[in-house]
């Protein structure tokens, strides 16, 4: 427990303490995110903070932790995504070569032990090897996820605040695993995601709207393929049927705008990867939230999710399937709403920070 605690405060203060000199580099190396006008910021605004949360992360890992292959692993494939981050908020990469550095990240990984090698069958509870289906199925998952947190990167304090709440999530669904249903080798993971949290919280002290300082992709990618790694490292080890749907739940925010922007834009007869200003939070505020408004709320929607793979994880497969069952209703029928499915015609955002992702 003293360990915990220590890996926490580490974690939480390193980033607090870490930030305003990260901020400092960010100018001094120009990952500087200007405006024009396509952006609605006025002032260039630094965009490597995710670096604070990264430094933060392995110093209380390396510290309090034991270093296994697969621990080593998510240090090892986060600093790569981390590395690819900086040069990309600096000199704006294409976005093949960003993809093509992802999946070298998610291949290091798999080298660590970090593998789906298995599904679950919801239908029967039988578990399905995949083979050597098992690397490209974990590759697509790691890409899914970096890309989707970095995709809604786009209000301040958004993708750091939903990426926080997943770490909780996974920390409280390993959590139960372990405590009520004896699964071995979760308290690493809890630990871990408790850790990633600590060290969000940390840096939204300064990317909470107003922001100061911007993740930018060296931190909406960190955070995404670390998320992508704990969530193969936790629900691995389940093997109830309902399991394949946990970690589509966790994440299943970011998720599902990137699975909407691309049905959005198919709909609209619009390349798939055109940027658009029709994502959730765009829409949101056209509605007329606030920025700080459309961020509580989009933190509320996250919650729920959180909330909701909780109770999937301890109820039994087929009252799980029931929930999943309005849970989707509901989620297809609030996105028609708002109007993230279809798209339409938003008002400008008063958004600070601007996706940087592959697709926008």
């Amino acid at each position: 427990m003293a360990e915990a605690a220590l890996a926490l405060i580490i974690a939480f203060v390193s980033s607090l303490a870490l930030t305003p000199w990260v901020r400092k580099r960010a100018f001094a190396w120009g990952a500087v995110d200007k405006p024009n006008l396509r952006k609605v910021h006025k002032e260039p605004m630094p965009r490597i903070g995710g670096l604070a949360v990264y430094l933060a992360f392995v110093l209380a890992v390396v510290a309090t932790q034991d270093l296994n292959g697969p621990v080593w692993g998510l240090l090892v494939g986060g600093t790569l995504v981390v590395a690819l981050g900086i040069v990309d908020d600096i000199k704006e990469l294409p976005a093949k070569v960003k993809l093509l550095g992802q999946i070298a990240a998610a291949g290091t990984v798999i080298h660590f032990g970090i593998v789906i090698d298995y599904v679950t069958n919801p239908l029967s509870g039988d578990l399905f090897l995949l083979g050597w289906l098992a690397y490209p199925v974990t590759i697509f998952w790691l890409v899914a996820v970096t890309n989707a947190i970095n995709l809604i990167d786009g209000l301040d304090g958004l993708a750091g605040g939903v990426s926080c709440i997943a770490a909780l999530t996974l920390a409280a669904v390993a959590f139960t695993q372990w405590y009520l249903f004896g699964v071995s080798g979760m308290t690493g993971v809890i630990l871990l995601a408790l850790i990633l949290a600590a060290a969000v919280l940390g840096f939204l002290r300064y990317n909470f709207h107003p922001a100061k300082i911007f993740l930018g992709d060296t931190g909406s990618m960190f955070l995404g393929f670390t998320l992508g790694a704990m969530s193969i490292m936790s629900f691995t080890k389940i093997t109830t049927a309902i399991s394949v749907f946990i970690p589509l739940v966790v994440l299943g925010l970011p998720l599902l705008d990137t699975f909407f922007a691309i049905v959005r834009r198919y709909h609209c007869q619009r390349p798939i990867f055109q940027p658009d200003k029709e994502h959730l939070h765009h829409q949101l505020m056209a509605m007329g939230l606030t920025h700080r408004q459309t961020v509580l709320a989009i933190y509320g929607v996250s919650s729920i999710l959180g909330m909701s793979a909780v109770i999937i994880n301890i109820v039994s497969t087929d009252q799980a399937a029931v929930i999943l069952v309005i849970l989707s209703a509901v989620v297809i029928w609030l996105a028609n709403r708002v109007g993230v499915i279809g798209g339409r015609r938003v008002i400008p955002v008063e958004s600070s920070e601007q996706s940087q992702s592959i697709d926008a």
